[in-house]
């Protein structure tokens, strides 16, 4: 049976990790799978899905706006697909996390959505707000602040490392400019 899954976290958990283990796995037994990550974000390479810790793979991308029904049913006519995996699922609209449940529910293919649940102010992502309300199966991936306990939060630190506040919701970025916390440090960053 088909399922939407969001698999949620904190920068820095190996959600990309995660997600190429699990096309991989998939690959091992012989099952054709998609993968596809947000057009804008190239910290891997245009239409590239990378990890902290060196893997990577080509996929394809979406763009905002775009049908990813349309999409995905085009990519099943071309050929089987067992599974589609979603990068950077934060950056889907509203619109779009329905036209995966609709691929889900209508083409029955399961996918598997990998995102941020909060930016660097704590507010919800659209896309991940969409999934939290339309998934069928959610799992944390969980990691940790400097103090031990489990990052909830991210901070966005500016070139000289100081916590920044304000600003846009989406900035493309990584170690260098985010940082997972707890939420008691969270506050303090912020409020400090």
């Amino acid at each position: 049976m088909a399922k939407l899954y969001f698999h949620y976290s904190t920068m820095n958990a190996g959600k990309s990790t995660l997600l190429l283990q699990a096309s991989h796995n998939y690959r091992e037994r012989g099952m054709q799978t998609y993968l596809v990550t947000a057009q804008f974000d190239d910290r891997a390479g245009e239409g590239r899905i990378g990890s902290r810790i060196g893997i990577g793979e080509a996929a394809d991308t979406f763009a905002p706006g775009e049908d990813l029904f349309a999409k995905i049913k085009a990519r099943l006519d071309a050929g089987p697909v067992a599974c589609v995996f979603f990068d950077e699922a934060q950056f889907l609209s509203e619109d779009q996390v329905w036209q995966l449940a609709r691929v889900v529910d209508d083409l029955r293919v399961p996918i598997m959505c990998y995102g941020l649940r909060v930016d660097f102010q704590g507010k919800l992502f659209p896309g991940s707000a969409a999934l939290l309300a339309l998934a069928d199966e959610m799992r944390e991936v969980r990691t940790i602040c400097h103090c031990g306990k489990k990052a909830t939060m991210v901070v966005r630190k500016d070139a000289d490392g100081r916590v920044v506040r304000d600003g846009a919701q989406v900035q493309i970025g990584g170690n260098e400019s985010y940082v997972a916390l707890c939420r008691r440090h969270w506050r303090a960053a912020i409020e400090g």
